[in-house]
């Protein structure tokens, strides 16, 4: 687990973070669920967990360089560097695992709502979706 602590100034930072790529289309190994959600926190943290996982072209391929480095996926990945707590207790800013279709996607907390990529850029579901968060 990584230690990551919030900086001074991390909600306006955030939501610049959200309204530069709020129509940026899901793309992997671009701006996919992992990416979105590691961008947000470097925008909060100053942490950039993503460095020397961006440029996958494929899902598959970036789900081989997660099992290659030892994780099951993409919300082990998740768990290894942040702490977790549960989904109710989920604030601002946090990182959810919410379900999406047969699988889960991770995104961020905004009160009783998830921000999550879409094809189309963000979206919000329900945090009751949610069935996992973590702390950032």
């Amino acid at each position: 687990m990584v230690m990551t602590q919030r900086t001074p100034g991390w909600m306006g930072r955030l939501v610049v973070y959200l309204s530069r790529i709020h129509s940026t289309p899901f793309r992997p190994g671009r701006m996919d669920c992992a990416l979105f959600v590691a961008g947000a926190v470097e925008a909060m943290t100053g942490q950039d967990f993503a460095r020397g996982w961006r440029g996958y072209r494929t899902l598959g391929e970036g789900r081989k360089r997660i099992a290659e480095r030892g994780y099951e996926d993409h919300v082990a990945l998740a768990a290894s560097i942040l702490p977790e707590v549960p989904v109710l207790m989920a604030q601002r800013g946090d990182v959810a695992v919410v379900t999406e279709g047969d699988g889960l996607a991770l995104g961020i907390v905004q009160g009783e709502s998830v921000y999550v990529m879409t094809p189309r850029g963000l979206g919000l579901v329900p945090l009751t979706r949610a069935v996992r968060a973590f702390r950032v």
